[in-house]
């Protein structure tokens, strides 16, 4: 459901994609980021249009410290290759909804 970006294709799938893209910056072991996964699931659900990728930064360092990745969970939105809002720690699906609106 959710798709994995690592350094070799982080470019593809979140800049250049042609639709907006929420990364999901976790670890494994944030609890938080646990709790996360199922609001994430009913988000895709609901919105088709939407891109939901996860980037692991114990494995993706180098991608975290490049978007100032400081506290997990951390949602950032990408439209057409730019930040466009980000949010740190855990939210319930409404509250994503209304984030990415």
């Amino acid at each position: 459901m959710f798709t994995k970006v690592t350094k070799e294709n982080f470019e593809a799938e979140v800049l250049k994609a042609d639709q907006p893209v929420l990364v999901d910056f976790w670890a494994t072991w944030c609890g938080y980021c646990t709790m996360l996964t199922p609001e994430l699931e009913a988000v895709a659900a609901e919105r088709p249009d939407l891109k939901i990728c996860k980037l692991n930064t114990d494995e993706e360092t180098e991608i975290a410290i490049r978007y100032s990745v400081m506290s997990l969970p951390t949602l950032i939105l990408f439209k057409n290759g730019e930040v466009a809002t980000t949010a740190i720690g855990y939210r319930k699906k409404d509250e994503l909804l209304e984030l990415l609106k």
